[in-house]
């Protein structure tokens, strides 16, 4: 990185319309020459669940190629700073356009991802994006019992009917983990050491997404990845577009497109609302798309 060089940032609020709620995201601009040593660096700096990296596009007819970092890892895809970096990138780039909509081109690491961006006057920015990546439910089943240990829950409960804890991806596993109800997401708390390890990293490195009902079609969740720098998340878009496979394999859904609401963050203070459409043809998942809102909280220059 020329040290010479200086850069605009730009921190977001993202799963919210309300400052000081949802998930803080960091966007860095202008990083074509931040090498991925440094952005690692950059991201523990900012200390947020997730930093972006801004860079020129390989294919000219997109808007920008981006890289996401947690403190601790990369990740080839997440939701909110997809959401995020989209919102942020169209209201810089893209102002007088975004009441009537705008689609920002992404190349992320799980391929490209078309976020379409909208903003009427007074209200916060809106963007919805289609999963990149259709979500499935992985081969892996884990040990319900172990997982309720390194939570510090018990077997009752993780008791949801209809459902099971099972793995799912959409570009990055997590352990899915049915609850019996909102005081039993309360008390989760992860029981970081070999037991955390064995339940959520053996064979592959995950981390746990805690669902249970709040409503008809909407889910109170949880999400904690100490081993990657999160001790807990306010909203996690990977994991809700993920939460798409668990829906179409235990929910009982005809065909067409059904609406989900994903409430993430209320025990930590920052209250989320994460937009999940899953669509089913056949009988079966064919697509998901996330949507959220986000608002700008900061700008600055990293020198």
């Amino acid at each position: 990185m020329d040290s010479r060089r200086k850069r605009r940032f730009d921190t977001l609020d993202v799963f919210t319309d309300q400052r000081m709620a949802g998930n803080p995201l960091a966007v860095v601009h202008d990083a074509d020459d931040i090498s991925p040593v440094e952005m690692q660096a950059i991201a523990r700096e900012f200390n947020l669940a997730e930093t972006v990296f801004v860079m020129t596009p390989a294919d000219p007819s997109n808007t920008a190629r981006i890289r996401i970092f947690t403190p601790q890892r990369e990740l080839p895809f997440a939701g909110h700073p997809t959401v995020g970096a989209a919102i942020n990138i169209a209201q810089l780039r893209a102002p007088s356009m975004l009441s009537a909509g705008v689609v920002i081109a992404l190349e992320e690491e799980v391929g490209l991802v078309r976020v379409e961006v909208r903003q009427t006057a007074g209200k916060a920015a809106h963007a919805v994006f289609k999963v990149p990546r259709l979500p499935a439910i992985l081969p892996m089943r884990p040990d319900a019992g172990l997982v309720a240990s390194a939570l510090g829950l018990t077997a009752d409960d993780l008791v949801l009917p209809g459902h099971i804890v099972r793995r799912a991806s959409a570009g990055v596993p997590f352990t899915m983990v049915p609850v019996a109800s909102i005081e039993a997401l309360g008390r989760a708390k992860p029981m970081t050491g070999a037991t955390f390890d064995l339940a959520f990293t053996a064979g592959e490195n995950t981390a746990p997404f805690i669902y249970t009902r709040s409503g008809p079609n909407e889910w109170r969740v949880r999400m904690f990845a100490p081993h990657w720098g999160i001790a807990e998340d306010p909203a996690t878009g990977g994991a809700s577009a993920a939460f798409a496979a668990v829906i179409a394999e235990f929910e009982d859904l005809a065909d067409g497109t059904h609406q989900h609401i994903l409430h993430q963050g209320f025990e930590m203070g920052r209250p989320s609302r994460i937009i999940l459409d899953v669509t089913i043809e056949g009988g079966a998942l064919t697509g998901a798309a996330i949507g959220g809102s986000a608002v700008s909280i900061s700008e600055g220059t990293l020198l």
